[in-house]
């Protein structure tokens, strides 16, 4: 039996989560059961008195506000323990088009990849700002860079997960999961495949690109700190090699104004920069290896934790089955 579960983050969608529950379908081919699951980001409307009218099968309450990130892996975590087979995340301002669920889980059924995340085309969706369709572009651009699978809408909040990578999803930051779990997919070497899908008409604004030069500087910060998480050899050492190179360079630099050029003088300001970047240089060298023996810490950490998960759910479906 192929349990789906449908899995919708809320904070304050009392006028719209109504209308993307109708939106949703109410069969799949090859899929035998459907639920809808809510997680109340800690809500000051109806939101709740809403999810029960419209007959939502499950609610994940927070008492207060804690962000996107939170909801959403306490979504996964909340599906897994349903006995999800197949979880599939959508927004609750009726964003996406509900017809598209079965194209996310259809790749999944084909045991072509473990995460399917909708492309809606920003370049065709009209109430998308000039700026907002290129800031979503460059963002796509460096997550592919830094997962290292083609990547067409980073910021889609439309995804379907197979139950090994829900299981495999460890969420750190508290501001957003859509370009985290993307780099944590590539890194963890998951099937990522990207569908087309259809957007409805918007019902409300972005609560999470309010603010462009806040939501630049938080999604930036979120792809250098996932990526140095899973790869800080690589990402001190380039930073390293720079400023070692520079240090170098400003020597080198020095030597030669020092005892070759025909002005002379003491250009102490060069050797003493020179000085700092080499120091600086050699000190983030340290920090990468440092960093690596930590990730690799970090690795049996992660392995430990899904061994844990799997053994919980094993005997949460026994003790169902024994009932």
């Amino acid at each position: 039996m192929v349990k789906l579960i449908i899995q919708i983050p809320c904070w304050n969608e009392a006028d719209t989560l109504s209308q993307t529950l109708k939106d949703l379908p109410k069969s799949i081919e090859g899929v035998d059961v459907i639920e809808t699951l809510v997680i109340d980001d800690g809500s000051d409307d109806q939101t709740v008195e809403v999810a029960k009218r419209e007959g939502v099968d499950h609610i994940v309450r927070f008492s207060r506000h804690r962000g996107l990130a939170c909801a959403f892996m306490a979504g996964l975590d909340a599906s897994l323990k349903l006995g999800a087979d197949i979880i599939v995340n959508t927004d609750a301002d009726n964003q996406y088009y509900g017809g598209d669920i079965e194209k996310l889980v259809r790749a999944i059924f084909e045991k072509k990849a473990d995460i399917v995340v909708g492309n809606r085309r920003v370049e065709t969706i009209e109430h998308f700002s000039w700026i907002k369709k290129k800031l979503e572009k460059i963002g796509s651009w460096a997550v592919t860079v830094l997962s290292g699978v083609k990547i067409l809408d980073a910021a889609s909040g439309f995804r379907a997960f197979s139950k090994e990578a829900a299981l495999r999803m460890n969420v750190i930051s508290d501001f957003t999961y859509t370009l985290e779990t993307l780099i944590q997919a590539g890194q963890k070497q998951l099937r990522i495949e990207v569908v087309d899908v259809k957007t409805n008409k918007r019902l409300r604004e972005s609560r999470l690109i309010g603010n462009i030069p806040t939501y630049l500087i938080k999604s930036a910060i979120t792809m250098v700190r996932i990526f140095t998480f899973y790869q800080p050899l690589k990402v001190f050492f380039y930073a390293g090699f720079l400023l070692f190179g520079g240090g170098i360079f400003l020597g080198l630099r020095y030597l030669h104004l020092q005892f070759f050029a025909v002005s002379g003088g003491e250009h102490f300001a060069s050797l003493l920069l020179s000085v700092v970047m080499l120091v600086m240089g050699f000190f983030l060298f340290m920090m990468g290896i440092l960093g690596d023996q930590i990730g690799a810490n970090r690795h049996l950490i992660e392995d430990t934790l899904l061994r844990v998960k799997r053994m919980e759910l094993e005997k949460r479906e026994k003790r169902e089955k024994s009932e």
